[in-house]
């Protein structure tokens, strides 16, 4: 997996300040994305053990509420095969920080069971993850009042009440 960037200390991506990191990658190609170039696999620069020690390492400090992970998307089938292991040692190490991931996909099609982005990894990394704002970026719905998302389609959900409910429970309306 390769990433684009960390930021250490970002307090737009999620409550709280946080460490964010964009992972490369992204098959959705939204029109008017903000960022394009992450949707090339190879853009940026290799994530590896010490890429992932750095992070770990920082969310070590009290003022980090915990970690946001963005793209490209996370759940391209390769990018979940490396954040699933972050994010396991994230939650062993600091079970009190939280995760916020954003992605393309829709969770209640596209990354539960039988859906097109659900793979051996899909079910252990959204066990992990606390919050997810979920579908694809739409210039004609976006609207910049906002919190954590770019258009109004895009929901900010509640995984771990809409997993033990089996319907989507909204964090934020």
């Amino acid at each position: 997996m390769n990433y684009g960037t960390i930021k250490e200390y970002d307090i737009a991506n999620g409550q709280g300040v946080r460490i964010s990191l964009f992972v490369s990658g992204c098959t959705n190609h939204c029109p008017y994305c903000f960022q394009p170039e992450t949707w090339d696999f190879d853009y940026g620069q290799p994530y590896t053990k010490e890429t992932e020690k750095k992070i770990l390492d920082f969310l070590q400090n009290d003022f980090i509420q915990g970690l946001s992970l963005l793209g490209g998307d996370p759940f391209e089938f390769s990018n979940q095969e490396v954040l699933v292991q972050l994010c396991r040692k994230a939650k062993e190490k600091y079970p009190q920080k939280d995760i916020w991931a954003w992605t393309g996909f829709l969770l209640d099609q596209d990354l539960l069971d039988g859906g097109k982005r659900h793979c051996e990894v899909t079910d252990e990394l959204l066990s992990y993850i606390d919050v997810l704002v979920d579908g694809p970026f739409i210039q004609e719905k976006k609207n910049i009042q906002l919190a954590f998302r770019g258009s109004e389609n895009q929901r900010v959900i509640d995984v771990k009440k809409s997993l033990a409910q089996k319907e989507i429970v909204l964090y934020l309306e």
